[in-house]
């Protein structure tokens, strides 16, 4: 049995609908923290478990009988860490096989804040005697979704990530990845470095923007403080403008940057290309 931790999210849902065409007679369950959201799951035949990480009571009887879960890590960042622990002490407790955790890319070694409560997840996971996978994940270049109405309105795609390659991959990329080690009898107490086969700057994401959407948009380079500024005058919240001014200044400095192509050997073929990601952002 494999249970799939906050699979009502954007990745849980890729990544069980990978599982079930990997593995159609894999018992699948997926833990939500509202089952009545999670119709469209239950359709498919998936076991539908309440789990939420603010709850530890909820989550043991939720991965109980789990050969393997995959631990989507929580969006509440600044608060995972307590979560997290909440999540493996109920793993410990439910006896599961492997913990398989969505962490991120050179997490021991990332300029990003955001590698902070990853790395110390994963200590916490490697302490527990639980054996582990990790996924390090690179960039999702849907994050790069919501900026693109304003860049085309305003003919400019602003950030503080100068001249830094981007080793960005399409959420479905990383959910393959996932389903491929939940699903294979994979190497445990191993990490994976996932990142997409190409780096980008922004400067080439605004130059196929251009071209693809049939009009000019130029990236604009600012500096973080000025950036986070610019993020807050456009109604993005504190935290959230924090975290993508220090993200783009850690890719300035190489922190989403990865050539090893782990992730197209592991899922068995090439990551987005940047001309297919741009176009499915524009839903052309």
């Amino acid at each position: 049995m494999i249970v799939v931790t906050g699979a009502n999210g954007q990745l849980g849902k890729l990544v069980i609908k990978d599982l079930l065409a990997r593995s159609p007679g894999q018992k699948i369950v997926a833990m939500v923290r509202s089952p009545e959201k999670a119709s469209d799951l239950a359709s498919l035949g998936v076991e539908i478990r309440m789990g939420n990480y603010d709850r530890p009571e909820t989550l043991e009887p939720a991965m109980r009988g789990a050969k393997k879960v995959l631990l989507i890590s929580s969006s509440a960042i600044g608060h995972r860490l307590p979560q997290h622990r909440a999540a493996i002490e109920a793993a410990t407790r439910a006896g599961v096989g492997a913990l398989v955790y969505t962490s991120l890319l050179h997490a021991d070694r990332s300029p990003l804040n955001l590698a902070e409560e990853h790395f110390a997840t994963e200590t916490l996971i490697r302490d527990s005697g639980i054996p582990y996978i990790f996924l390090r994940n690179g960039w999702y270049v849907e994050n790069y979704g919501g900026f693109i109405p304003s860049a085309l309105e305003h003919g400019a795609l602003i950030g503080c990530a100068g001249n830094g390659r981007i080793s960005w991959a399409a959420r479905a990329d990383y959910a393959a990845a996932a389903a491929v080690v939940l699903t294979r009898e994979s190497p445990l107490n191993v990490i994976h470095e996932l990142a997409g086969d190409t780096g980008h700057t922004l400067s080439e994401f605004a130059e196929e923007l251009s071209r693809q959407s049939g009009k000019q948009v130029r990236y604009v380079n600012m500096e973080k403080k000025a950036y986070i500024a610019a993020l807050l005058g456009a109604g993005l919240p504190k935290p959230l403008a924090d975290l993508l001014g220090d993200s783009d200044a850690g890719a300035a400095g190489g922190g989403l940057f990865d050539e090893g192509r782990e992730l197209s050997r592991l899922i068995g073929r090439p990551t987005v290309s940047l001309k297919a990601a741009v176009s499915a952002l524009l839903g052309t």
